[in-house]
């Protein structure tokens, strides 16, 4: 079957996943074992179909009952099971087995691999469709360590069957292009759906480790899983990894800041730190069950068409390293974004933004595409426990203090502006720094590039030094001209 793939300009021939499996079988070098919890045997089971398996499957099993599965591979602390640590244990202890089994002095040759995954599948009410970890530790040298890949994905089918049968093709394609595609990790990435399409699956978290993988970005590659669609999010904890998006927020209340953060500036973090203060004293807000999320959407990663992926890098770093967690998303509306995060919360939400963003809420335009138009939209976004936390700006020409009080709206949204604002959805952040509101990211991109002085002052504490250090965001250090007495002649 001949395809395109998203982003490849050529047509690419896309083995079967028959051809896939017995590639593998048929490669004497190749010797592996298969664990597989939740979902059947699906993934090996395209290996046995394939034939030749003999030559590669040392050992197949599926430990279902859960006392069985803690005597081999161990209790976690959280007593979950479909969990990346659980992954790691089986991984481990399958490797480990194999290594105490086949000597390398018989067998100097193998690539030992380790296939293993910890899944469920949907449940009988068909309200929780399943999700789970799949991973591989390998070698593609016998004289080389061990490299990992390991994923999370989310069922999208509401077939318990079907889901089997795509945990199968996940399983087979990641196999494969782990020995046959490690050298070019972004195609491994889009290979994971040959045979697969958008809407059966999505796979949210991947890291790569390993030899093979010294000079992969985790960040990166997930940033490629937003870019090619296979999930709508990705995350970065404060400490710059990669992680999964559930663990992070599931049943937290969310404060969201949306922006570019090119770079993030002072009015950045003191928006932030003054809606944060208010959404903590907010009724069913606990302290200790609060997240606060940047986001940028993809949209505001793009440059002349096209995603610049350092800059992506620049942008995570800066606001990492400020202790923040990032979230990269492909919502180009608030609605979605609200959405998302219902997804796995039903505490309160809180948005932090200026009066511009909230001015461009409603703005008609921006739904066209919904059959309810914008009240479909405000549906969406103020149906939960939602509360907008808005910023306020200074009008340039008139010097004016633009609040929710005196903001203006198109005269047709004016009463539902009206509706929304003194239902107390919308609330004023009234201790704000009047010292800094005329500082804006884009002006301060402009000083750096252009190469004037000032802007360092416009940032949070230590993000001047970062920009300088890196050299980011275009920042060129002007050589140091030495002044010289002039020889006077005589």
């Amino acid at each position: 079957m001949e395809i395109t793939l998203k982003g490849d300009t050529e047509i690419e021939n896309i083995p079967s996943l028959k051809q896939k499996a017995l590639r593998i079988n048929l490669n004497e070098h190749i010797y592996g074992t298969f664990a597989e919890i939740g979902a059947g045997q699906e993934t090996v089971r395209q290996f046995f179909r394939a034939g030749g398996a003999s030559r590669t499957i040392a050992k197949s099993m599926s430990a279902y009952d859960k006392d069985f599965s803690d005597s081999i591979y161990g209790i976690e602390d959280d007593k979950r099971y479909v969990t990346e640590s659980r992954l790691r244990r089986m991984l481990s202890h399958e490797m480990s087995l194999i290594e105490e089994r086949i000597t390398r002095d018989k067998h100097p040759n193998k690539m030992f691999f380790s296939y293993a995954n910890t899944v469920t599948t949907i449940d009988f009410a068909k309200k929780f469709k399943g999700h789970g970890w799949v991973g591989i530790k390998y070698q593609i040298d016998p004289k080389q360590d061990y490299n990992d890949i390991i994923l999370h994905f989310r069922f999208k089918e509401n077939d318990a069957r079907l889901q089997q049968e795509t945990l199968g093709k996940l399983g087979t394609n990641l196999i494969y292009g782990a020995f046959y595609k490690y050298n070019e990790p972004k195609k491994l990435l889009r290979y994971l759906y040959d045979h697969l399409d958008k809407d059966q699956l999505e796979i949210d978290t991947i890291n790569f480790s390993g030899p093979v993988y010294e000079n992969v970005d985790n960040r990166l590659m997930s940033l490629q899983l937003v870019k090619n669609g296979m999930t709508d999010a990705v995350m970065f904890a404060p400490d710059g990894n990669n992680v999964l998006p559930a663990r992070v927020l599931y049943k937290k209340n969310i404060l969201a800041l949306r922006g570019s953060f090119r770079p993030v500036t002072k009015v950045n973090m003191d928006m932030f730190e003054k809606s944060h203060e208010m959404f903590l004293n907010e009724n069913r807000v606990d302290k200790e069950k609060t997240q606060t999320v940047f986001e940028i959407t993809l949209s505001n990663l793009r440059a002349e068409g096209e995603i610049d992926e350092q800059d992506f890098m620049d942008r995570a770093d800066l606001l990492c390293s400020l202790g923040q967690t990032v979230l990269i998303s492909n919502f180009q509306e608030y609605y979605k974004l609200v959405e998302y995060f219902s997804q796995y919360t039903k505490a309160r939400l809180g948005l932090s933004m200026g009066v511009n963003n909230l001015v461009d809420i409603f703005d008609e335009k921006y739904y066209r595409h919904l059959s309810g138009g914008i009240l479909e939209a405000f549906g969406k976004l103020f149906f939960k426990d939602l509360k907008v936390y808005l910023y306020p700006m200074v009008n340039k020409e008139s010097g004016e203090l633009i609040t929710s009080e005196n903001l203006k709206v198109h005269p047709r949204m004016k009463e539902l502006y009206k509706f929304f604002k003194y239902n107390g959805k919308v609330t004023d952040i009234k201790d704000f720094d009047p010292d800094i509101l005329g500082i804006f990211s884009r002006e301060v991109l402009h000083m750096i590039a252009e190469g004037k002085q000032g802007w360092s002052k416009m940032l949070p504490e230590g993000i001047a030094e970062l920009i300088k250090d890196y050299r980011l965001f275009g920042y060129t250090r002007k050589p140091i001209v030495l002044k010289t007495k002039k020889k006077v002649k005589k």
